[in-house]
């Protein structure tokens, strides 16, 4: 019979790893033990692509039997800031009037944590049991979960089912459930100029008067009214700037960097066109850096986003809704490969200063993982 383990200390022992994008600090060296000891047959899975980090991930699976249950994750966390505002040390993981206080324990070490507690209350399941958990979310996310599943579908590695511990529900546990995401995409606008003295204009090309008619082209705020399963889209300007370091210096270049959370009534190749055809209509010429982040996905609700709302409502009283609100993960990925749901611990406090999650809600959520478990493979 395997050991079962404690939700909440196993999470305490996941946040002590001062695991800092890049940085594991031992996080996934303590995941492998306790699982290998669970009888997981555990796979690294480092990449590095050109000028970045190689970055350590780890997939561990329990049965060769269909169907795949997996949970998604990651060990990385955000930097802490300046860790003089803290009440404790933030890799302390300090436990005090039953919250528990440290960087990860809500975004994601506390929901790995659940996870691996549910594994060691259920032997004997009908299929397998896997876990894919990188090194890789918060950073640059190019060396994770998206190269993981890649590697696994070549290894012949296939998830049916597939759960996302991120922080879901705003404000208590059992009230979101995730089954898809908006799109995201980032875009940089340059308008290049020539550098002069404020005092000689005519000597100079002030770059800033033709960002501004730029901006004013540009469709800011919604983009539409949304849909059933959707918020509406939605562009926000966030950020403006010059390379002048003076207040007498007209500067050279002008730029503005904007945001764009999309439905699927777009994609980001259309959103591109369009914010393109604004620009163009205008009559100044710019330079337009476009990143799409991910596009908008829906995972209609299927077995797994069933057996997560039933399993929560079994344990606090009342079915989660079914939403896309929210930022994207990397189930915007996971999406291609298998039916994905997501489901965590509360939002409020990710990523804050005295980031913290209720002891009980670790434990229920182990509980609601066990039940899933029980469901599905049972």
């Amino acid at each position: 019979m395997t050991k079962e383990i404690n939700a909440v200390e196993f999470a305490q022992d996941l946040i002590r790893c001062k695991s800092i994008t890049p940085a594991d600090d031992g996080a996934l060296d303590t995941l492998e033990r306790v699982l290998s000891d669970m009888g997981f047959v555990c796979t690294r899975l480092p990449f590095q692509e050109e000028g970045t980090p190689r970055i350590d991930n780890l997939y561990a699976r329990r049965g060769t039997a269909s169907p795949n249950l997996c949970f998604a994750g990651h060990t990385d966390v955000v930097p802490t800031g300046d860790e003089s505002n803290w009440s404790d040390d933030p890799f302390a993981a300090t436990i005090r009037d039953g919250v528990l206080y440290g960087r990860g324990a809500t975004d994601m070490k506390g929901a790995v944590a659940a996870f691996v507690a549910a594994v060691s209350r259920v032997e004997g399941e009908n299929g397998s049991i896997s876990l894919l958990i990188t090194g890789d979310e918060e950073g640059p996310a190019v060396n994770g979960t998206r190269k993981m599943l890649v590697a696994l579908d070549e290894m012949g590695e296939k998830l049916d089912m597939c759960i996302v511990g991120e922080p879901t529900n705003p404000n208590a546990l059992g009230e979101m459930i995730k089954i898809g995401r908006r799109g995201s995409m980032n875009m940089r606008l340059d308008v290049i100029g020539t550098q002069g003295h404020a005092a000689y204009p005519h000597l100079a090309d002030n770059p800033v008067p033709r960002l501004h008619k730029l901006l004013g082209a540009l469709r800011v705020g919604h983009w539409d009214e949304g849909t059933d399963r959707f918020l509406p889209s939605n562009l926000e300007v966030t950020a403006l700037s010059t390379d002048a370091q003076a207040f007498n210096v007209i500067p050279g270049r002008a730029t503005a960097m904007f945001n764009i959370r999309f439905s699927d009534l777009h994609t980001g190749a259309s959103i591109a066109e369009e914010i393109r055809a604004q620009f163009d209509s205008v009559g100044v010429d710019y330079e337009l850096d476009v990143a799409i982040k991910g596009e908008a996905f829906l995972c209609e609700p299927g077995a797994l986003a069933h057996a997560l709302q039933d399993a929560s409502k079994a344990q606090l009283g009342k079915a989660p809704e079914f939403s896309t609100t929210g930022g994207t993960s990397d189930a915007r990925y996971i999406k291609d490969y298998a039916e994905v749901a997501e489901f965590g611990l509360v939002s409020q406090s990710m990523h804050k200063i005295d980031e913290n999650a209720n002891v009980a809600d670790i434990e229920t959520l182990a509980n609601i993982y066990e039940d899933v478990i029980r469901r599905l493979l049972k």
